[in-house]
């Protein structure tokens, strides 16, 4: 308060603004702001503990310290509206929430008044006000109202305010199905705007509600753009003769009414034409309360029978333990459903139904609606095909094992056990009809505590042939009870012995004979045996009739193999003793071979010095010198020569005789032709016996082609013939025994420059296809047809007369067999025009090793 009184500017009336500042719920002070910008406070009043929860004096230095407590969200603002007053001078008003230290939100409202001082200070009084529970007051109303409003929009009738006499006051239609607008509505009386006999029910009603203040209800109908509506009015007093009427469209209801209606009605219709059995029952005693007509044709009871009895009383239920776990479901789940259970009618015989429950209430009693579906005809159908089944599975077991045992015992006896087993008879056997040995059996499955028959024998033949006829002129015997039957005393005497009170034989025929019969006796009691089991034992007896025959055959069998096996053993000793010989011919053979050819190789070779020296001498001497233009050698008999010893009555002049050279040199070829056949046909005695023998290594094929120029250089030039080589350099290498190699491509040139006059022209090329290099020799000669070029390097005698000698086929073949080696495939093919062409493949170094022959 010294700060106050040395104040420049006196606060007048003081103690009236501190009287006034401590009845008011809010902050009084004043603001001194000079013109060098500094702020000074002359006055704040203790409202201000209570506002801001700070002390006047520890707000007088820095009156910023309430501005900081402003919610940050309204700082800006605040901030604005101080600059817009301090420049306009006009009063400032402002309302906001702050945040106190304690954390409480307060609302406040503030205003200042601006005053201009004569030094140009600018002087505020203002006032702060807590409107903190007005604001909570303010929101809770809004709250209110909102919801109100929420409320009423949310309602989608009608509202009316009408009047006793039947003005409409006012209306709230918004959400409401309407075609009239407000202006056309208020003011308007009901018998303007409503038909007569809905406005007469509606004044009628407004009466009642105005003279008993109780809510009235009508309905009614109006046509509308959509057809005919109904509609209810709600009515109650809203004021001093007038009404509210709420209307609301209530057609979707009536017409649910008349659907729920219609499906009652449906309902009893389906309960009663339903063609399953439903009931209902109550839930704790299962006391009929109503039944349709199917359940009394599926039960047997009549509904008086039934109604007011409990399904106890009436022994529906053949285990009553199933009604117990029925209830236990119910009461867990609510419903059950497919439940097969047995029931038991009034006949007393057993039916089996599905029984499909849910629980419902009537008039708050829990009950059970039930319904019965009869499978009892399925359940009979599904045994039908399970018996069927079974029937099927043991034929098919029967056919497997007599297919796949030659052992006949076994069999039978394991038919008769299985067809026992299936059957359920008592006894089932297979007897044997012999005329020698009368009847046996093969095979018995019985009861223990029945007698057995297969020890029983009868060496009465009257009896027996009783007994065959019985089956062979009926084909099946049925018997259901043997006391019934008409037979001989011994028939039923023989029924007696072995307690046979029913039975069933089916014979088993082998085409038109009768080999015996699978029987079936029932010993506890007649029995009536079915079309199904007859026409098992009928099948069984066809496949029994199968195992006998083929039993019957694999004795035969087993004898002949027998007299086979001495066959083919006296078979095996003579062909042995053959190969034994056709190996001894091999071996003369090779020694003929070798001997012959080596004696003719001998003899060619010597006629071959013997004409080479003859050519030389002729071509040396003079007189060939002298005579060379005839062409002629003059031929001295010497004793070099191969010549009789013995001394020739001839002169020494007569002993020179004059041979063409032509005739020698032809002699010189044919007999290189000879030593060249020999060589083939030794070479090819050893492939075959031996193999060739190859040495593979890398090789570049165009290198091995320039090694076979000097062997190819001769013959082209003795026959005029070219090659061009196309081979590219750089093909990759190639897996092959390079000597064996060049024989390969000297023997197929050699073969084109036999088979074709001077002056052929050959090209080579290769080419890589696939991990091989394909190599080609092509030329312009003559061609061949196809079967000529399959044939060609397959080892045969050709035609003398063929223009392709034999040597050279040799020569073929052996190609084929070296290229084999190497793992690679030779061929010929003609040309379009002429000639042709040679091709053979190799594998490359990187490929897999060759397989050798």
């Amino acid at each position: 308060m010294d700060e106050i009184v040395k104040s420049p500017y006196k606060v007048e009336n003081i103690t009236l603004l501190e009287t006034i500042a401590a009845n008011l719920p809010g902050m009084i002070f004043q603001i001194l702001q000079r013109q060098d910008g500094s702020v000074f406070i002359p006055y704040i009043s203790s409202g201000c503990k209570y506002l801001y929860e700070l002390e006047p004096e520890a707000v007088q230095p820095d009156f910023q310290v309430l501005c900081k407590l402003i919610y940050p969200q309204d700082i800006k603002a605040f901030t604005e509206s101080i600059a817009v007053c301090r420049t306009t001078l006009t009063p400032w008003h402002w309302e906001s929430q702050i945040v106190t230290p304690s954390g409480k939100l307060k609302w406040i409202q503030g205003t200042l008044q601006p005053e201009l001082q004569a030094a140009g200070d600018f002087l505020w009084h203002g006032l702060v006000m807590d409107i903190t529970d007005r604001k909570q007051a303010q929101e809770k109303l809004q709250e209110s109202e909102a919801r109100y409003k929420a409320i009423l929009d949310a309602i989608p009738d009608l509202m009316f305010r009408i009047s006793r006499d039947g003005e409409y006051l006012d209306l709230k239609s918004e959400g409401a199905n309407i075609t009239l607008s407000r202006e056309e509505i208020v003011g308007k009386n009901l018998q303007e705007l409503l038909p007569s006999d809905v406005a007469a029910i509606s004044q009628v009603a407004i009466a009642k509600t105005l003279d008993s203040g109780i809510l009235q209800t009508c309905e009614y109908q109006l046509p509308t753009s959509l057809g005919i509506r109904d509609y209810e009015a709600r009515l109650v007093v809203s004021g001093t003769d007038e009404v509210l009427a709420i209307v609301r469209d209530i057609t979707d209801r009536k017409q649910g009414e008349v659907a729920l209606q219609n499906l009652a009605q449906k309902f009893a219709k389906a309960f009663s034409c339903s063609p399953d059995s439903i009931t209902i029952s109550t839930l704790q005693e299962g006391r009929f309360i109503e039944v349709n007509d199917s359940f009394v044709n599926l039960s047997g009871y009549g509904r008086d029978e039934a109604i007011g009895k409990t399904s106890f009383e009436l022994n529906l239920w053949v285990n009553d333990r199933d009604r117990l776990n029925l209830v236990q479901e119910l009461q867990s789940t609510g419903v059950a459903r497919n439940l097969e259970i047995d029931f038991r009618q009034k006949s007393g015989e057993i039916i089996t139904t599905l029984l499909s429950a849910e629980v419902i209430d009537l008039n708050g009693i829990p009950a059970i609606l039930a319904v019965h579906h009869d499978i009892t005809e399925r359940k009979q159908v599904e045994a039908q095909l399970r018996f069927c089944a079974q029937r099927d599975r043991l034929l098919a077991e029967t056919l497997v094992r007599i297919r796949s045992s030659l052992k006949l015992e076994e069999i039978l006896q394991t038919t008769v056990t299985e067809v026992r087993q299936f059957l359920q008879a008592d006894r089932v056997f297979i007897g044997l009809n012999n005329a020698n040995l009368g009847v046996k059996t093969l095979a018995e499955s019985v009861d223990p505590q029945y007698p057995s028959v297969s020890g029983w024998s009868t060496n009465d033949e009257a009896y027996l042939q009783e007994l065959r006829n019985l089956l062979k002129d009926n084909r099946v015997r049925v018997v259901e009870d043997v006391t019934q039957i008409s037979a001989s005393p011994k028939v039923k005497a023989h029924c007696q012995k072995f307690q046979t009170k029913a039975s069933l034989a089916v014979p088993i025929m082998l085409g038109d004979e009768l080999f015996g019969a699978l029987i079936a006796n029932q010993c506890s009691g007649p029995r009536h045996w079915q079309p199904i089991e007859i026409d098992l034992l009928q099948q069984m007896s066809e496949q029994l009739a199968i195992a006998i025959q083929q039993s019957q055959i694999c004795q035969k069998l087993a004898e002949l193999n027998t007299n086979l096996e001495h066959q083919v053993q006296e078979r095996t000793a003579q062909l042995q003793q053959k190969m034994q010989e056709v190996e001894n011919l091999h071996r003369v053979k090779d020694v003929v071979l070798h001997t012959v050819a080596h004696d003719l190789r001998t003899s060619v070779m010597g006629n071959l010095m013997v004409l080479k020296n003859l050519l030389n001498q002729g071509v040396e001497s003079k007189g060939a010198r002298e005579q060379g233009s005839r062409g002629e050698i003059t031929a001295s008999l010497s004793p070099v020569l191969p010549i009789p010893s013995a001394p020739l009555p001839l002169s020494h002049a007569q002993s020179s005789i004059p041979i063409s050279r032509s005739i020698i040199e032809r002699m010189i070829q044919g007999n290189d032709r000879q030593l060249t056949m020999i060589n083939s046909l030794l070479e090819i005695n050893s492939c075959e016996k031996q193999g060739i023998e190859i040495k593979l290594e890398p090789l570049q094929l165009s290198t091995l082609l320039g090694e076979c120029s000097p062997q190819l250089e001769p013959m082209l030039t003795q026959n005029q013939a070219t090659l061009k080589n196309l081979v590219p350099a750089d093909l990759p290498l190639v897996m092959a025994d390079g000597t064996r190699l060049q024989k390969v491509l000297v023997n197929l040139i050699a073969h084109s420059l036999h088979n074709n006059p001077p002056g052929l022209n050959f090209t080579l090329s290769a080419t890589v296809e696939g991990g091989m290099i394909r190599t080609q020799i092509q030329d312009d000669g003559v061609i061949m047809s196809k079967v000529e070029c399959d044939r060609l390097f397959d080892l045969h005698v050709r035609d003398p007369q063929d223009c392709c000698s034999t040597s050279i086929g040799l020569k073929m073949y052996l190609c084929r067999k070296v290229i084999k080696a190497h793992g690679g495939e030779i061929g010929v093919m003609s040309n379009r025009k002429r000639g042709l062409t040679f091709w053979f493949t190799l594998p490359l170094a990187t490929s897999s090793a060759t397989n050798r022959p």
